[in-house]
């Protein structure tokens, strides 16, 4: 039987794994490090985080303390002048090698992955900026916002070599988050002139590394599929449903692995729900994603953690894994 980091790097390689990955089992001895002391924060515990430029970011229990740019607390206000207020962090001090070397220690690399994560150029433009100053800066003066990434890059290209050099990961993932839930944040065009060229520098040196690459991008960010295949990623995630997953799946069987497309908004998902309607569910989703391999399970049921109802299904959904959807490719 293949280790569980061999059947998810089959996963990513296009090829059929031995048997279906999932998040209930995970491949991964370190999750991806988008959150490394060196990158942008994607938890806040204690309510307050800081990114390498020193923007504020905070979180709170409601949304698990995930880690957001605070509200009116922007560093930069005008993107013509962002010389004079973006510098990058000096880092010469580091010692590197001992850093991640640590980060990885006793881990089980025979069995797991290890995974780092970064280059989220759209998403470090809006902590400087804001959400709508950003975009509006995309679109007013393109050229001061690709030289401010080309000089964001310098530092986040250190980092992401040092992650490779003394990290040495399996897999690496461009966290950069670039639509909504209804649709992209900006054109296909806008994402090849401004943000693409950063996200294949990342691409290469992955690449080069020997790593597999991922994709997180959240909302219908189906239209940039084809640029990121175009620079080498293989998996995608959490590839919501607002993207036409069926038409994904058929095109791009091989090419690129859904890692997720399960709806949590759906009816069999909600604590009222039967479980022969939740399983019915997830027999269809089983039967839609996993044919040809390119498949991550990853369902859940809706609600709130605490709720009883919420805690049973989490454990139906569990036991039916392991006996019923698992070894999927032994049995099809």
């Amino acid at each position: 039987m293949l280790t569980l980091r061999e059947n998810y790097l089959r996963m990513l390689r296009g090829e059929i794994p031995e048997f279906v990955p999932s998040f209930f089992e995970s491949a991964f001895s370190l999750g991806s490090l988008a959150g490394d002391a060196f990158t942008t924060p994607i938890n806040a515990p204690t309510g307050v985080a800081y990114s390498p430029w020193k923007v504020k970011f905070v979180g709170q229990a409601e949304t698990n303390f995930g880690a957001i740019p605070e509200p009116n607390n922007f560093i930069l206000h005008d993107i013509t002048k962002w010389r004079d207020v973006i510098k990058n962090p000096d880092v010469s001090d580091v010692d590197f090698e001992k850093h991640y070397k640590k980060v990885v220690e006793g881990k089980d690399r025979e069995n797991l992955l290890v995974s780092f994560g970064g280059g989220d150029y759209f998403q470090t433009l809006v902590s400087f900026m804001g959400f709508t100053e950003a975009l509006m800066a995309m679109y007013e003066e393109p050229e001061e916002v690709y030289a401010l990434l080309e000089y964001v890059s310098e530092y986040y290209v250190k980092i992401l070599k040092y992650q490779l050099q003394y990290g040495k990961p399996d897999v690496y993932m461009i966290a950069d988050d670039c639509a909504a839930a209804a649709a992209p944040f900006f054109s296909v065009d806008m994402y090849k002139r401004l943000i693409k060229p950063f996200h294949k520098k990342h691409a290469d040196l992955a690449l080069e590394s020997g790593c597999l690459l991922e994709k997180h991008d959240c909302g219908r960010s189906e239209s940039f599929i084809d640029d990121w295949i175009d620079i080498g990623i293989t998996g995608w995630n959490p590839a919501e449903i607002t993207n036409d997953l069926r038409a994904i799946k058929k095109k791009y069987v091989g090419k690129l692995a859904l890692e997720g497309g399960w709806d949590t908004r759906a009816r069999a998902c909600q604590p009222d729900a039967s479980d022969d309607e939740l399983i019915a569910a997830i027999d269809e989703y089983v039967d839609t994603f996993a044919p040809g391999g390119g498949f991550m399970f990853f369902v859940m049921a809706a609600g709130k953690p605490d709720d009883e109802r919420v805690q049973r299904k989490g454990k139906l959904i569990n036991d039916y894994f392991f006996s019923n959807v698992r070894d999927y490719y032994k049995t099809h």
